[in-house]
């Protein structure tokens, strides 16, 4: 009984503890404690793109992190069902082969957001030796449209890594809060 106790504890121990971030006036997130802010040249290596993420998190190993970002694409209507069809096919392309965990649209902090958990390959190259073995990941991507932007929640992590990380994701994307313009201003 005494070690299941200390078993349980140990566990419970292991746990991250998240920290709210106020990201600007209309979003707060919440991170793991010991998460340090991506400066820009390592999120640019990790993650091209023509747009700076609005935060953008990982860990002391800085193999597991979380971004925020503004999506290029916008849906003025905020047609959820077609968009949440037009982002799982993006994904798709975007990898060698895809295992979708869960997927689907839910509400957090009142808002509703597209979501996607899943693991991914991109396969090597074996003409590159830096590139020859496969690179397996474990991903959660929330996306919430508002009629001028969409906003894009990322959480990944080695597929290694997925049952160490999995409940933080969670918990990370239910503690997502974002206020509409008009209330950020008041």
């Amino acid at each position: 009984m005494l070690f299941l106790v200390a078993l349980v504890t140990l566990t419970a121990s292991d746990k991250a503890k998240l920290v709210k971030i106020k990201v600007n006036s209309e979003l707060t997130i919440f991170v793991p404690k010991e998460w340090i802010p991506m400066d820009e040249l390592d999120f640019s290596q990790r993650y091209p793109s023509v747009r700076a993420p609005l935060a953008a998190y990982t860990n002391q190993e800085r193999n597991v992190d979380f971004s925020v970002n503004i999506s290029a694409t916008q849906w003025p209507d905020a047609d959820l069902q077609l968009s949440q069809q037009f982002f799982k096919a993006s994904l798709l392309n975007m990898f060698d082969r895809v295992e979708m965990i869960s997927e689907g649209i839910h509400e957090v902090n009142k808002k509703k957001f597209i979501y996607f958990e899943f693991e991914s390959r991109v396969n090597g190259n074996r003409q590159d030796l830096h590139l020859k073995e496969p690179v397996l990941q474990y991903t959660y991507i929330q996306y919430l449209i508002e009629p001028t932007r969409t906003l894009v929640f990322s959480f990944n992590s080695p597929r290694a890594l997925r049952d160490e990380w999995q409940e933080t994701a969670h918990e990370m994307m239910k503690s997502v809060s974002v206020k509409s313009t008009a209330q950020a201003k008041k």
